[in-house]
């Protein structure tokens, strides 16, 4: 072990709020909006004049550590398919617009999630609290109704407020464990619930039929991981814990993508302008296409969606071991999504990764700003009011948006960049390997395998592209500056 080891750790929390605020962040609630906040209040209900579907069995299903529960589900049998209910949060209703708590939210834009803090858009009084769907407690929601069929198609759509409960609030990890085994599961509520074993037995049925239908019309099927920091008890890095998909936030994704392309639809047909998430047809398709010919595809000269996806399908099967590598190449040469302002009657960029033309983020409103916009859209249409934005904010705040996105991931790289180096200071000089990730006038940057972790190449990175297996000596890490610098020793 190397000396660096024995270093004192930087205090990763206090790297990410100085990197929040050195991105343009707010990291303290302003006194205006804690003033609003401490008037707020849950609904009475009883005084509501909407549907009160608080009685059936909705549950929640989200990574073990969430506390902002922006949505619950519940499935019923429908003839030849599934009716799927998602109750959205009503975050409008605590968020009134132009408020000092919807001036915050509209800076920021969006939670920053470092893995070693969290900086909720929304105060914790209302995104973990009044406005999350905790379980047990009633609150108030914007259902998305849907007619899901065997063969994946959507019909039968309506939105609507309603009152809801969460019955039980579930984790990927259990769930996913339940579906596989079909019997054992490390949750107490899904064994002991034979109710519940059949409402995640419908849904995750109506999100494979989902999934089938998305992926044959061209949808682009990825295998993603996330890398978070295990701590010590005294604040230590100890670790860096893979979360990688499974059945369980699949099944959550296939039901968020059916709500979200509704919500497009129901706008369109209320002549309501929208907040569209648009992935364009990629720039750098002939890198796609050199990348699918090293593996012995051919794709056409042309972006293909379907194609891709095809390729993309051969490739999990044949090399499954490789998939999270290729699925990252594919990612970045992707490009990122963005948020357009959509007018009403027109037809912007659709998302191409999801073969989807109309596509609004409307299932995170405690966590997304463009999700609570979104949501305000909504109400407005279901009200019969005119629309509370016109094209010019909305415009202002899809390109805001997406500026606040792409400022958020910079942060979340780099604080869990200076946690990776803090585990790598003690193996410099070892070699790695790993697949390029980024080729830009700023430098060529590598994601090694084991640990999954990303660098940049600083020595012999001449000619190498996203894509390429490499392997790469450790050069050095800066902990308390994000750095972890590699040499090229030669293609893997």
């Amino acid at each position: 072990m190397s000396r660096d080891s024995h270093k004192k750790q930087p205090d990763l929390k206090e790297l990410a709020r100085r990197a929040m605020i050195a991105l343009g962040f707010l990291t303290e609630t302003p006194n205006s909006a804690k003033l609003e906040i401490e008037m707020q209040a849950e609904p009475h209900f009883a005084t509501l004049k909407v549907r009160d579907l608080s009685s059936r069995l909705w549950s929640s299903i989200d990574n073990d550590d969430s506390r902002d529960l922006d949505q619950i589900e519940y499935a019923e049998r429908d003839g030849a398919g599934t009716r799927i209910y998602i109750g959205i949060a009503d975050v409008d209703w605590f968020v009134p617009r132009q408020s000092s708590i919807d001036q915050v939210a509209g800076h920021n834009t969006t939670s920053v999630y470092t893995g070693v803090v969290t900086f909720p858009m929304l105060p914790e009084r209302l995104s973990t609290d009044l406005s999350s769907l905790n379980e047990g407690e009633k609150r108030l929601a914007v259902v998305v109704e849907m007619l899901i069929s065997n063969d994946g198609s959507t019909s039968d759509c309506s939105i609507y407020s309603a009152i809801v409960q969460n019955k039980a609030q579930l984790t990927y990890n259990a769930v996913a464990s339940w579906l596989e085994a079909s019997a054992a599961s490390t949750s107490l509520k899904i064994q002991q619930n034979r109710e519940l074993q059949d409402q995640l037995m419908l849904q995750n049925s109506a999100a494979e039929a989902l999934r089938k239908a998305r992926h044959e019309a061209g949808a682009l099927s990825f295998q993603t991981l996330q890398m978070n920091p295990v701590f010590s008890n005294t604040g230590e890095v100890l670790a860096l814990e893979e979360r990688r998909q499974n059945r369980a936030s699949l099944l959550i994704e296939d039901l968020m993508i059916a709500a979200n392309q509704a919500t497009a639809r129901f706008l369109d047909d209320n002549h309501f302008p929208s907040v569209r998430r648009v992935v364009k047809a990629p720039e750098r398709w002939d890198r796609i296409v050199s990348l699918a010919a090293s593996y012995g595809y051919s794709l056409p000269a042309e972006p293909d969606a379907k194609r891709l996806e095809d390729f993309l399908g051969v490739q999990r099967q044949a090399n499954p071991d490789q998939f999270a590598d290729l699925s990252l190449a594919v990612v970045k040469l992707l490009g990122r999504g963005e948020y357009v302002a959509n007018s009403p009657g027109n037809t912007t960029s659709g998302h191409f990764a999801l073969a989807a033309n109309a596509y609004s983020h409307s299932t995170a409103p405690n966590r997304r700003f463009a999700d609570l916009i979104t949501q305000r859209l909504i109400k407005a249409a279901l009200s019969g009011a005119r629309s509370p934005y016109s094209m010019e904010e909305l415009s202002a705040v899809a390109v805001h948006c997406t500026e606040r996105e792409n400022a958020a991931n910079k942060v979340e790289r780099f604080v869990k960049k200076c946690a990776a180096a803090v585990l790598l200071s003690g193996r410099i000089g070892e070699v790695f390997e790993g697949v390029i990730t980024g080729v830009t006038d700023r430098g060529t940057w590598v994601r090694i395998l084991h640990p999954h972790v990303e660098g940049k190449i600083v020595e012999r990175h001449e000619g190498l592209d996203v894509g390429d297996r490499v392997r790469v000596r450790l050069a050095s890490v800066d902990a308390a500056h994000g750095f972890i610098d590699f040499g090229f020793v030669g293609s893997a």
